[in-house]
């Protein structure tokens, strides 16, 4: 399970899976700056995009 796990933070898409559900659960938390939350989430998944394969 440990090298299962391993492998799957390996995968670019595993990583903005993370990112999106952290800015999903933020947005949920700080209503308020959600818009900001959401920007940066999708900026992250971008830059996460552009240096990685896949």
């Amino acid at each position: 399970m440990k090298q299962y796990i391993l492998e799957r933070l390996k995968e670019p898409s595993t990583w903005r899976g993370l990112v999106l559900i952290a800015t999903a659960l933020g947005a949920k938390i700080s209503p308020d700056q959600a818009e900001a939350i959401v920007l940066v989430g999708i900026g992250i998944v971008g830059l996460i995009g552009t240096f990685t394969k896949g």
